[in-house]
């Protein structure tokens, strides 16, 4: 890919263009990191790019941006341009296209504005972003009150790049993000799942959820994690502290391959423990793992997650606090649980939810590990009902409902639990039934 960006560089280049790799490919170049895509700025106009290059298709075209495809990579190609206005908190009212110092200016963060030419290996620095990566510093370019209010996504933008790269944040920085942290909640919430999403699969996590929560951001974002700050557990069972220390340390827990929907299970689990906080015997967060679930739910519609993952997330946070109740279950009905899709993900939540308490005791959950992947040497898939639901009504004559989803539960957990092993035994079995119990 690398070496494809150079060529279209060049080829912008022999065209009689200025074109340079822009933004956060020159950033992680700098840092020695491997980068993940490759953006271009160039002086060529969108129509300009279009005669250059066979495969293009506009993406805002107003704002001179282009997609250019080649040997199968796809690569952002801007137009230098300088912005103003924006009324809307997220794009300028107004583009004029101009020169690579102007379009340097107009971008967020000092380290983000660097441009490279590879072909004659020069960097471009118009605002000290190369200064800022010696020191580590998170600063915006300019006054840190105008790039805020250009684009309100800036503000979570900072606190992602300022702990994904391990950096600090410039004072005038720092204290521009706590000014306008309120400005967080007029972000669309599509965009601030996507920064969420990216900073809490960062080994960072824990850091950044604390930096938001320092900033005043957190209560604009995640008003229900904020609650969970300072919310005492019985220190019997949590000597790690409050939830939200819990919460954190069960995060920082996770393997790496932890996918997206396990940190936000995690994040989630004990969500709706300061709603059900009580003192009876000692304190207490009765059914706190469904009302964490409804919150959960809430959350991730209010911040547009795809419907897959709310019922993911929602579902295995529900279940998180059943662990002795799996291990107490007939064998046919733990392997109907071990076998849904969706378990191991309650499986990696289980690990971190005994990984963030102090001390650790994962007695409990080495045992349902255990009896998990002794079901998977049996079932390495769950295997094809002996009954449908039509045999099943037919058989009894009953009518679509219900019971008979309940029937075809019991045949499924008999059959994982070695009581019925063809259809046959299944239809004697059905006939047995006392349909008036």
């Amino acid at each position: 890919m690398q070496k494809t960006a150079y060529q279209i560089v060049k080829t912008l280049q022999d065209a009689g263009f200025k074109a340079y790799l822009a933004g956060g490919c020159v950033r992680d170049m700098l840092l020695k990191k491997e980068p993940k895509d490759f953006d271009i700025a160039t002086s060529a106009l969108p129509e300009q790019i279009e005669n250059i290059f066979a495969d293009t298709y506009p993406v805002g075209r107003s704002f001179g941006v282009m997609h250019v495809i080649e040997n199968g990579f796809t690569f952002e190609i801007a137009t230098f341009r300088n912005d103003s206005g924006y009324s809307d908190g997220r794009r300028p009212d107004a583009v004029t296209f101009t020169h690579a110092e102007d379009d340097a200016k107009r971008r967020d963060f000092t380290i983000n504005a660097i441009f490279y030419d590879p072909i004659l290996d020069e960097i471009h620095d118009f605002v000290g972003g190369r200064n800022d990566l010696t020191n580590r510093l998170i600063r915006f370019i300019g006054n840190p009150h105008d790039r805020i209010l250009e684009d309100h996504l800036r503000i979570i933008r900072a606190i992602r790049f300022k702990n994904t790269l391990g950096f600090g944040y410039h004072p005038d920085t720092y204290e521009a993000i706590k000014k306008h942290a309120p400005l967080a909640d007029k972000v669309s919430w599509e965009r601030v799942r996507d920064e969420l999403n990216k900073i809490i699969m960062a080994r960072s996590a824990p850091t950044a959820f604390e930096d938001m929560q320092d900033t005043g951001v957190l209560p604009y974002v995640l008003p229900e994690l904020e609650a969970c700050k300072g919310m005492p557990q019985p220190m019997q069972y949590h000597t790690e502290g409050d939830v939200w220390t819990h919460l954190m340390d069960a995060l920082k827990s996770l393997p790496q391959s932890a996918d997206l929907v396990d940190h936000w299970a995690v994040i989630f689990h004990d969500i709706g423990k300061p709603e059900t906080f009580k003192i009876a015997e000692r304190i207490r967060f009765d059914h706190h793992s469904e009302v964490s679930a409804e919150l959960a739910e809430r959350i991730m519609r209010r911040l547009r997650f795809p419907r897959k993952d709310i019922d993911t997330i929602s579902w295995v946070v529900r279940h998180h606090f059943m662990m002795q109740q799996l291990l107490d279950m007939p064998d046919g009905r733990k392997h109907h649980w071990f076998l849904d899709e969706r378990f191991p993900h309650l499986l990696m939540l289980f690990y971190a939810d005994a990984a963030g308490i102090t001390p650790n005791d994962f007695t409990m959950y080495n045992k349902v590990k255990e009896a998990y992947q002794t079901c998977l040497k049996h079932f390495p898939v769950r295997p094809k009902p002996l009954l449908t639901g039509a045999e099943v009504m037919e058989t009894l004559g009953l009518k679509a409902g219900p019971r008979v989803g309940e029937i075809l539960q019991e045949i499924a957990e008999k059959q994982l639990g070695h009581e019925l092993k063809t259809r046959e035994e299944a239809i004697t079995w059905l006939k047995g039934l006392n349909l008036h119990e």
